[in-house]
């Protein structure tokens, strides 16, 4: 009965919500969108477990004595359906904010020497809205970052949801990460803001605005189809980022050839490109760029990762989903993800902050 009534309480909420989203405020639209979504899934999933375990054991109740069937079925029927919804619960409200720092030492046969031992650490995803302005969420993470003791930060887009006012008092906590040589960003498909109706295109274009600017204050160079040279000891490397490359229907903001144009003839580069899925369609084909940074993917925010194991139902999607990947000289990191989005939750994928120690082969 209390499975039936949460049950009906969801529904009818699902459909009060539908019936008045068009007219609701965008700021309150997302917090009940994702808190239904919770809902949803920590309903649905842990029951849907349960009458697929209980049928089982229905058909093959001549398994067990009658005794046994009164019994055993029972509790195996409600820990297949508690347990899960434990976990979902987890993931929602503890695991979505165990930050881990996943370190990898990765071999460049030309990285300048000047570079070797270069650490950078990389934050994706951030979909800072989600966190609903509960600023000392990030603090465990701005420390982390900082212990570190990190020569460059790179963050790989999607830095919102979809607005500009989410980041609203954030930039006191951005402030406190620190780099020795330099921190650089570029945007996602969710900084343009192409998922929400504006008024004018000037309003759009206002929030788009805004959304760089906040990058600027607070020490981040944008990225945007651009490259630069970074020197040590007479040696450079060099830099590049480019603005959102995705397939239909992600929008293709990204300009390869512009941004790598200035930086060509540099023999070791380093490019910021959000979608994983540029790796394989114009980097490995088109460039001889040694080391690509990206996200988009969020490790799905559900999977299964054990020692050299991993698995989520992402992997369907996108081919590079979660950590580093190798295609002869050319390396391609892709980071789970900071923050989240849509589910409130992460279950079995932690958020992630990424830290690359570059090393000279």
């Amino acid at each position: 009965m209390l499975f039936l009534l949460f049950t009906f309480g969801l529904v009818t909420g699902i459909i009060l919500l539908k019936m008045q989203l068009d007219n609701m405020d965008p700021k309150r639209k997302h917090i009940l969108i994702s808190s239904i979504y919770g809902l949803a899934v920590s309903s649905f999933i842990p029951k849907l477990l349960f009458v697929v375990i209980i049928s089982i054991f229905y058909v093959a109740n001549y398994m067990f004595s009658e005794t046994e069937s009164l019994i055993i079925v029972p509790v195996i029927g409600l820990l297949s359906g508690f347990i899960p919804f434990f976990i979902i619960v987890n993931g929602i409200f503890k695991l979505a904010y165990r930050f881990k720092v996943h370190h990898h030492k990765v071999k460049f046969q030309n990285l300048p020497k000047a570079f070797n031992g270069l650490k950078i650490v990389q934050l994706s995803d951030i979909h800072i809205g989600s966190f609903n302005y509960r600023y000392h969420i990030l603090d465990p993470v701005i420390e982390q970052i900082n212990h570190l003791k990190p020569d460059y930060i790179f963050v790989t887009g999607d830095l919102v949801n979809n607005y500009s006012w989410e980041l609203r008092g954030w930039d006191n906590v951005f402030k406190n990460l620190k780099a020795t040589y330099g921190k650089y960003a570029i945007l996602g498909n969710h900084d343009y803001g192409d998922y929400s109706e504006w008024a004018s295109d000037e309003a759009k274009q206002h929030n788009f605005d805004e959304i760089k600017q906040f990058y600027e204050s607070i020490d981040f160079k944008l990225l945007l189809n651009e490259s630069l040279t970074v020197s040590q000891k007479d040696q450079e490397i060099a830099l590049i980022g480019v603005e959102n490359w995705g397939k239909p229907p992600f929008k293709q903001y990204g300009d390869l050839e512009k941004a790598l144009d200035p930086v060509k003839e540099v023999s070791f580069k380093i490019i910021l490109s959000h979608d994983p899925t540029h790796w394989t369609e114009e980097i490995l084909k088109h460039t001889d760029i040694d080391l690509t940074l990206s996200g988009h993917t969020h490790g799905m925010q559900a999977g299964f990762e054990r020692k050299n194991f991993q698995w989520s139902p992402i992997k369907y999607k996108f081919k590079h989903w979660a950590g580093l990947y190798r295609h002869n000289q050319q390396y391609l990191y892709v980071n789970r993800g900071l923050g989240w989005l849509g589910f409130p939750g992460r279950l079995g994928m932690r958020p992630e902050i990424t830290c690359l120690e570059l090393i000279c082969a």
